[in-house]
């Protein structure tokens, strides 16, 4: 019997923590997705100082025979290891507390005062999930609160 992409993710990142922990990171995120006509197991990593390609191969080295041996999902799978970027997508509530004080991309699923876009730093995440950014417009600063079911999706971005 198939196992649910929630608990491959689950069971995955349990055995993955400790193998980062050895090499010096933490797990980011752990996705367990179909691509097309494959699946895609995708273990993203990052460290105080970010993370190299050498990071990556270590860890895909390292987790490899473990997920062999354990053999958390039946199927033929594709393995990745990845750094989230300097711009990353926000899935979770520990995303976006770590991410508070950078640029952030928040958009909604219905526009706001006219808009679904919307740019800022993310000033904090509240008990009930509420996203909090102060957003610029000229020389004019504003906040902003986003209700979590209100968001489609948030991204760090970066001005180059």
């Amino acid at each position: 019997m198939a196992k649910n992409t929630k608990s491959v993710a689950e069971t995955v990142r349990e055995l993955a923590e400790p193998i980062a922990e050895e090499i010096g990171c933490w797990i980011w995120d752990v996705e367990y997705v179909k691509e097309g006509a494959r699946r895609v197991l995708r273990i993203t990593i990052d460290s105080e100082e970010g993370i190299t390609i050498d990071d990556c191969e270590k860890m895909h080295r390292a987790i490899d025979p473990v997920l062999d041996e354990a053999d958390p999902i039946e199927e033929a799978y594709y393995l990745e290891v990845s750094s989230p970027g300097v711009e990353r997508e926000l899935r979770t509530a520990e995303h976006l507390y770590a991410c508070e004080g950078w640029n952030v991309e928040v958009k909604l699923y219905a526009p706001l005062n006219g808009s679904k876009l919307y740019r800022g730093v993310l000033l904090e995440v509240g008990e009930n999930g509420e996203i909090r950014i102060e957003t610029k417009d000229g020389e004019t600063t504003n906040v902003m609160s986003f209700a979590p079911d209100t968001v489609a999706k948030v991204n760090t971005y970066f001005e180059f």
